[in-house]
């Protein structure tokens, strides 16, 4: 039985009793709630939860659990004519979610940016015929149940098909990765970027942070590396990780603001005077 992180939703490789620890969890990044370690199981979560398909944009598809589970984000499907890209994961699959997403076109590869979402990974690919999962290098070590399917990429950049590419921003996670994807809005051009750039709440700026639940801040040398890293890329819209948090248009502008912000508070432009 493949035992799921409640708090986390990462799935673990196959046992015959509940995990001791989960890694993730007890990593600063993350936590272990007041409650102590709690498990579920797939077959559970189907019977209590199901998956909301919507679009995102024109050709991006959203797909989320609810009522919410564990970190609560939620998953993009691109579509894309040379076959369709799953960005990011959630640990929910059933038999309606698969027959809605291949009705869009199934997928031909699964790319997440960090391993706070790598969830139920190994369960997608294989409900679509053991599609490749992309992951960096760097974060290997975070990866709860392996899988033939599973292949790690080095370096700064991956390119995929149709002109996306996966790049490495770090950040985050060592291997925090963002997607590139230039058809998207009418040609303009979008990134995926999980929380490795966390779209705010006004929908008009971005965030930057080690650990989001215990709040420790990157350093402004990593935020101006995830600015550089995505700096070539043409992009007119950020979409992050959860339900209605995209910037829509000059997204651009906004995170070059986002990052001045974020380094100015860092070096004192808010010393609580």
């Amino acid at each position: 039985m493949n035992f799921i992180c409640v708090t986390c939703g990462t799935q673990f490789v196959d046992g015959t009793r509940e995990p001791d620890r989960c890694p993730v969890c007890e990593d600063e990044r993350q936590y272990v709630g007041r409650g102590g370690q709690q498990w579920t199981t797939l077959e559970a979560l189907r019977d209590t939860h199901r998956n909301r398909v919507e679009p995102e944009a024109e050709g991006l598809l959203g797909i989320g659990t609810e009522p919410g589970f564990a970190i609560g984000q939620r998953a993009l499907l691109v579509r894309s004519p040379g076959g369709n890209l799953l960005w990011d994961c959630i640990a929910l699959v059933d038999e309606d979610t698969v027959a809605r997403v291949r009705e869009a076109g199934g997928i031909r590869a699964i790319a997440i940016s960090h391993p706070h979402y790598y969830s139920g990974m190994v369960e997608w690919s294989r409900a679509f015929g053991d599609v490749p999962i992309l992951l960096h290098a760097a974060d290997r070590e975070w990866v709860m149940r392996a899988a033939p399917a599973i292949e790690y990429w080095d370096g700064e950049t991956r390119e995929l098909w149709d002109g996306m590419a996966l790049i490495r921003c770090g950040g985050h996670f060592a291997g925090g990765a963002i997607a590139h994807v230039p058809h998207l809005h009418d040609g303009r051009g979008a990134l995926l970027t999980g929380d490795v750039i966390q779209v705010a709440m006004d929908n008009r700026h971005a965030g930057f942070m080690r650990s989001f639940p215990n709040y420790i801040p990157l350093s402004a040398r990593a935020v101006r590396g995830i600015a550089a890293a995505v700096e070539p890329y043409r992009f007119d819209a950020i979409h992050g990780a959860w339900w209605g948090r995209s910037i829509a248009t000059d997204a651009r502008a906004a995170l070059r603001r986002s990052v001045e912000r974020y380094v100015g508070a860092l070096e004192g432009a808010y010393d609580g005077r």
